[in-house]
């Protein structure tokens, strides 16, 4: 098996891992107070059973980065989402939907035509220790700005998490080359820092993502697939000299997949937060109608009559007959 088929199994694996516990996550987040701090989840055992699934997608994924560019590896985490389709159907105790299934198709032939584009040969180029602290510090400035109150926090907070979790991978292929190679010592300044900021970026994608899915899994899901393949290959593209197949010739069928992938996430998003939502066919219980007066200058409610109290009348307070 060449590197290329390698890279494509160990991630398909990957896919899987993460699509299980995104959906654990999920169950998790639905489970959960949202004023929960993330201490509380320490005590839960689904919350270290999604931990492990993380894990074991985080290990294959690394293993996939040995053997393909982050060009070539991160657009299969697209899978992520594709799988995690009929694991939340089978959750949810329901079928997959026609809609889901047109966005699976979508989102595989777009796949397939970014695999022609972005398959290459084995990765060499790694981060030098100013770029790794650069890649670090714009990472950390987009995060605090998505991070910030406003509309849609699920959707900012999964894109925060999309990239974290892709920078994540972009630094991890520098530990994974520079070990494997043998091109340097394993404790220089560069590798531990490289370390140091892997650790971090891939707690903090898995914090926030588990913040984003308190409003579902997908449509937050379906931004942290296609924001960390974008940040990953962006780092890929600029700084580790990664290229696409073909020229430019070549980018046609790219941006044709790109379009049909995209696509094919919107219609996933759309089609679990449909499930997700509340069947409209649920009773609503109402309360008495109440009925409104119009006034001279305001539209008011009218109170009840207040019940008036007899008082008795002093003593001699009328005259007698004459």
């Amino acid at each position: 098996m060449n590197a290329t088929l390698m890279a494509v199994a160990l991630s398909l694996v990957s896919a899987g891992a993460y699509a299980a516990a995104a959906v654990a996550q999920a169950r998790l987040a639905g489970r959960t107070d949202p004023s929960a701090g993330a201490l509380r989840l320490l005590g839960r055992r689904a919350w270290w059973a999604a931990v492990g699934l993380n894990a074991g997608g985080a290990l294959l994924h690394v293993a996939a980065l040995k053997y393909g560019p982050l060009t070539l590896v991160q657009p299969l985490g697209a899978l992520t989402l594709v799988a995690a389709v009929p694991l939340g159907a089978r959750s949810a105790g329901r079928r997959v939907s026609r809609m889901e299934w047109r966005g699976t198709f979508l989102t595989l032939m777009g796949l397939a035509a970014l695999l022609l584009a972005a398959g290459g040969a084995a990765p060499h180029d790694t981060l030098s220790l100013p770029e790794a602290l650069s890649v670090g510090a714009v990472t950390m400035a987009l995060v605090a700005l998505l991070g910030r109150p406003g509309a849609r926090p699920g959707l900012r907070h999964a894109a925060a998490s999309g990239i974290t979790s892709g920078v994540a991978s972009a630094l991890t292929q520098t530990l994974t080359v520079s070990a494997t190679d043998h091109t340097g010592p394993l404790l220089s300044w560069r590798l531990v820092t490289v370390a140091v900021l892997v650790s971090f970026f891939a707690l903090g994608g898995l914090m926030l993502s588990q913040t984003a899915y308190r409003g579902g899994l997908g449509a937050p899901l379906a931004v942290v697939t296609l924001a960390n393949p974008v940040a990953a290959a962006a780092i890929g593209l600029v700084l580790l000299g990664e290229r696409l197949q073909g020229g430019m010739p070549g980018l046609i069928p790219a941006l044709a997949g790109a379009a049909a992938a995209v696509r094919g996430v919107i219609l996933l998003s759309r089609a679990q937060a449909r499930n997700t939502a509340v069947p409209a066919s649920l009773p609503v219980v109402a309360g008495p109608p109440s009925r409104v007066v119009i006034g001279s200058h305001s539209l008011t409610t009218p109170r009840a009559p207040e019940p008036r109290t007899p008082r008795p009348e002093p003593v001699g307070s009328r005259s007698g007959p004459g």
